[in-house]
């Protein structure tokens, strides 16, 4: 893919030395003229310019983008260029980094983003995650929510360790993506039988969350009734 980053600060060229590790052309654009660190990033073309002013995003090209990452340190910022990626330049997919979480509620496809990615909401749900067993934990939403990524770690005491993934009724519209077994990555099959402190990766909806929940739940509380 092209990508267009824009923002060059430490979060800006870490996005854009991991694009290009993956094989992608990626292009920065910084406003800062003392940020274009062009040996930091070399595999990158750099721009300098304004990138809330659409005559600099013309002159990038930025039409001929794939992605566009707004990861400024602004939130203003970062929502401008979003509009203007997605009403201007028809980019397909703008991803746009929440400097305030208070902000969060701004990301919207009405300012032209896609995915909003929230680094204390990552931290917080990475954490969960890490510590929490036998809840549900969101990892990641997409489509503005429309679909969800959430962890379940096994207790010992849910009625389904020791049995195949077939017996146990998930909730309408919910996939098992990945099980997680110490350092190995299981691709869930039928037959495939659970064992505690295995991680579950699902995709989901928010309003199944609780359902899908009740059903890893020990017996006394749902669990295989469920």
């Amino acid at each position: 893919m092209r990508v267009a980053i824009v923002g060059a600060g430490a979060v800006g060229r870490s996005i854009a030395g991991e694009l290009l590790g993956n094989g992608h052309t990626v292009m920065l654009i910084e406003k800062d003229p003392r940020k274009v660190r062009t040996k930091s990033v070399p595999g990158a073309e750099w721009v300098q310019a304004d990138a809330c002013e659409v005559s600099s995003l013309e002159e990038a090209q930025l039409a001929t983008c794939d992605v566009v990452v707004a990861a400024t340190g602004d939130d203003k910022a970062n929502l401008v260029v979003s509009l203007l990626a997605k009403t201007e330049f028809a980019v397909n997919r703008v991803v746009a980094r929440v400097k305030d979480p208070r902000n969060e509620w701004l990301y919207t496809e009405a300012w032209g983003v896609d995915v909003a990615v929230s680094t204390p909401r990552v931290l917080a749900a990475l954490v969960e995650e890490a510590v929490t067993v036998g809840d549900v934990v969101r990892l990641m939403s997409f489509r503005k929510g429309a679909a969800n990524l959430v962890e379940i770690t096994l207790a010992e005491d849910t009625p389904w360790v020791g049995r195949a993934l077939r017996e146990v009724p998930l909730p309408r519209e919910t996939v098992l993506s990945a099980i997680l077994r110490g350092q190995r990555v299981i691709t869930p099959t039928p037959d495939e039988p659970l064992e505690a402190g295995d991680e579950l990766l699902f995709i989901t909806h928010a309003e199944v969350e609780d359902q899908l929940k009740t059903v890893f739940a020990p017996a006394a509380d749902g669990g295989r009734t469920a």
